[in-house]
């Protein structure tokens, strides 16, 4: 019966994308058909074949070493503040990290990183090879496409850098499906954080979360397809490139410029949005707790959000706990919600369930990381400003459903 609800559950999110699509005569079933059989030979692959997954670890591998530049740089310029050694004994680890000086200057490296690729001539090459594989089976054009793939890796502002020069390009429907793969899935460099804070109720929690952005990316073509197919030419390997500058460092220069504007929009716009979030459970507040607890916004979409985690294969004595880690991924992000997973008690939540919504929770669709990504995708390329604020919240929304579809492949399988 339990994996019965899985496929009831990739049942009503085809059919509930499908309800609401913008252009339901465009759609194609054989590129839902072709994503949904391999979003499970990617779990068969995942799931039962674990010595596969030593290849994508090779690949975060990669990520880590971005990531300890970043902490070399920071560290150089501001201490311990920016990751590096700390003068003093620390009693909380978690404490100690500092968004603006240690995680997001990552965005600025990366800027910098792909601006070379570009000028170098490697990443249109890139581009050109997986505009020829993703063209021939299903027809996505090169550009989106590693966009999509390099949010399996990156974050939802860092993998749209890779791709800056094609942005203004893209068709409504690329640019739509390259935000909803950014809310759909979570940064390698997240991943052991996280999986580090679960690693108590969900064994081995590392190799389950890479599964799960790389599960949830043929989701992503079949859930943003379903609501806004593409009608027009695809973005692919034809066309050039603006190589950004005259020299190495004339690119340098201008990508670190362009990295510290969406480093600083984005720091800005996740303060805006936390601010808000606690005013509106300040008002909610006013009103009567109930169960002990008091009326916050992560509690209310974790009653709505309760049936959903019943058809990904949840049993629905869980749901409701479930429901609520759902909630406050959306509200308050996927690492809180994570956090809260690893203090629960394992009598209170079974096996199949912690690890059916340690999938579910395995993405950025929640408010803070919808402003960062639709603040640095504007900075990217200003002139579709309203498009991107229009697609905002139907991303979040989509990026959900994209993570959702991976938990019932899960629950089907396990």
């Amino acid at each position: 019966m339990e994996n019965l609800q899985g496929i009831l559950g990739l049942v009503a999110i085809t059919l509930g994308c499908a309800a609401f699509s913008f252009d339901r005569k465009s759609i194609r079933p054989g590129l839902v058909v072709k994503s949904l059989a391999l979003q499970f030979v990617f779990a068969l692959l995942l799931l039962k074949l674990p010595g596969s997954q030593h290849l994508f670890r090779l690949l975060n591998q990669g990520i880590a070493v971005l990531q300890d530049a970043t902490r070399a740089g920071t560290s150089f310029i501001f201490g311990h503040l920016g990751g590096g050694a700390v003068p003093y004994d620390v009693v909380d680890e978690g404490a100690g990290v500092i968004l603006a000086f240690q995680t997001l200057p990552l965005v600025i490296v990366i800027s910098v990183l792909s601006g070379l690729l570009i000028y170098s001539g490697i990443l249109p090459v890139i581009l050109r090879l997986m505009s020829l594989l993703l063209e021939k089976t299903l027809r996505i054009g090169g550009a989106p496409g590693f966009a999509i793939v390099a949010n399996a890796f990156l974050g939802m502002v860092e993998a749209p850098l890779l791709i800056r020069p094609y942005l203004a390009r893209l068709s409504s429907s690329e640019l739509f499906s390259v935000m909803v793969a950014g809310m759909a899935t979570i940064a390698g460099s997240m991943m052991a954080i996280e999986a580090a804070v679960i690693s108590d109720v969900v064994p081995d929690a590392v190799g389950h979360l890479f599964s799960a952005s790389l599960i949830t990316l043929p989701g992503v073509v079949y859930v943003s397809h379903l609501l806004m197919p593409n009608t027009g030419a695809i973005t692919s390997r034809e066309g050039t490139v603006d190589r950004g500058g005259s020299s190495v460092m004339d690119v340098v220069a201008r990508s670190t410029q362009v990295g510290l504007q969406i480093f600083l929009n984005i720091i800005a716009m996740a303060i805006v949005v936390v601010a808000l979030v606690y005013l509106v459970n300040a008002f909610l507040g006013l009103f009567p707790g109930f169960g002990g607890r008091p009326v916050t916004l992560e509690r209310l979409l974790g009653y709505v959000l309760a049936p959903m985690t019943w058809l990904m294969g949840i049993p629905w004595r869980d749901a409701l706990v479930t429901g609520e880690l759902l909630g406050a991924k959306t509200v308050l992000t996927e690492f809180i919600a994570y956090v809260r997973l690893g203090e629960l008690s394992p009598d209170t939540l079974g096996l199949r369930s912690r690890t059916i919504i340690a999938y579910a929770l395995c993405g950025f669709a929640n408010f803070i990381s919808l402003g960062i990504m639709v603040t640095g995708l504007i900075t990217m390329v200003p002139e579709r400003r309203d498009e991107i604020i229009r697609f905002g919240f139907r991303s979040l929304i989509a990026g959900s459903l994209a993570t959702f579809s991976a938990a019932c492949v899960v629950g089907i399988l396990l």
